[in-house]
């Protein structure tokens, strides 16, 4: 018969195999029981996750919304404020052009007023006789040109006025721009969402710019260009204010002055006359100085060359001393009186030279001065010469200023052309 063959192999015991059974059905409720804390775990995170993310997009959302709104507003307020700019702009530049054409208008009665003084100088014999029309011409030119000036000054400071105003509005254009630019960045980004196609991860997109600024310098640059743009537009108001006074005020004296002028050719002769005698009288100190200061120069330099060989001896003294024989060479009381008259007299040419540095300093001044004492008694001389000529000169009423203003066409005008020497001297005459 057949015999039933044993594998080979370990043998279990009945225990063995329910003790197994056991851990097997033990270790699937260990596993289920962490799989399903596992699971709860994560259904939470998820919930977590998910609430926290709508959470921040929700923030971020009314963030930019907010912050949209915020620039839109300083955008409508830089808009208000570059339309406001744009009308102080045009104001000030027709102010401006009113204030030029006034200061052409300058130029007819200037040419008239200088025509009558030219063709008075054509007078001979009895009637070059000085009178209140010869006066009047003289006021009436310094009137004109005094109204020129400030009309002139007016112009420039509208058209610094006009280039600050350009540059706050520059700036206030730039910054408007750059706020449009913003405006569009931010609701591209508040229109984004996870169906967007233009979505992608980026590099280290949480990096901080380079010259990124915090929102309070964000809100202080936009105010402090809304603030000069402001300034500058205040200041152009009372500029314009001030251009349209001085225009009404130069028409009124150009009109005011045209009577008699209270100052004399005689006066200014006096003073001319004066004022020459008192620069002769200070070229004549002047001159007494120099030579005072002269004779000291030659003093200092006499005592400095006195005082140089006064050192040479006692340099002399002490060098010869130095050849004494053995115990013969002591630092007797010889030796520091010379050493200290060395000394004082070092001191005392150095002193000398300073001085004698100094007073030649001072004797140039003084050259220099005379110099220009001179030229301006010769500037006096000649405006005596002048003066006293129009003196000689200026004897008889002719036509009054008004008359000319009809005859204008035959002159041959040129605007702000020089004026003659003797035309120079007559006008500063007034």
């Amino acid at each position: 018969m057949a015999t039933l063959s044993e594998k080979p192999g370990q043998r279990f015991t009945v225990p063995d195999w329910h003790t197994s059974s056991h851990l097997i059905s033990a270790d699937a409720e260990r596993q289920r029981s962490a799989s399903h804390r596992v699971r709860q775990e994560a259904r939470a995170l998820r919930n977590e996750t998910n609430n926290q993310t709508k959470w921040d997009e929700h923030d971020n959302q009314t963030r930019l919304a907010e912050r949209i709104s915020s620039v839109n507003r300083w955008k409508e307020t830089l808009d208000k404020c570059l339309a406001d700019i744009d009308t102080e702009i045009d104001a000030l530049a027709k102010v401006k052009e009113a204030a030029e054409r006034a200061l052409q208008a300058k130029n007819l009665p200037l040419d008239v007023s200088i025509e009558c003084l030219t063709l008075r100088e054509s007078r001979r014999a009895i009637d070059v006789v000085r009178d209140p029309v010869e006066e009047e011409l003289h006021k009436e030119v310094k009137v004109i040109e005094k109204a020129k000036r400030e009309l002139q000054q007016r112009v420039n400071e509208a058209f610094e006025e006009l280039c600050l105003l350009e540059e706050a509005r520059q700036q206030l254009s730039c910054d408007h721009q750059r706020k449009m630019e913003a405006l569009e960045i931010d609701r591209v980004c508040l229109s984004l969402n996870v169906n967007s196609p233009n979505i992608s991860f980026k590099v280290n997109p949480t990096r901080v710019p380079d010259r990124t600024t915090a929102l309070g310098e964000w809100e202080q640059n936009s105010q402090s260009t809304k603030d000069q743009a402001e300034a500058e537009m205040k200041a152009s108001t009372a500029l314009r204010e001030a251009t349209v006074l001085t225009i009404g005020q130069t028409n009124n004296n150009l009109e005011a002055q045209r009577v008699a002028t209270e100052f004399a050719l005689r006066k200014r002769i006096q003073e001319l006359e004066r004022a020459y005698d008192e620069l002769k009288w200070q070229e004549q100190n002047t001159l007494e100085e120099i030579a005072e200061m002269e004779e000291d120069i030659r003093r200092l330099e006499e005592d400095l060359r006195r005082k140089t060989k006064d050192l040479k001896v006692a340099h002399t003294r002490l060098e010869t001393r130095t050849y004494r024989p053995g115990m013969e060479r002591c630092r007797d009381q010889v030796q520091y009186g010379l050493t200290d008259e060395v000394h004082q007299l070092e001191g005392t040419i150095r002193a000398l030279k300073l001085k004698l540095a100094e007073s030649q300093d001072a004797l140039a001044a003084l050259y220099r001065q005379l110099h220009r004492i001179q030229t301006d008694i010769g500037y006096k001389a000649n405006s005596l010469m002048l003066d006293n000529k129009c003196m000689d000169s200026r004897r008889k009423l002719v036509v009054p200023a008004e008359k000319f203003v009809s005859e204008v066409d035959t002159f041959n005008r040129t605007t702000n052309r020089p004026l003659s020497p003797l035309k120079n001297g007559q006008l500063e005459l007034a």
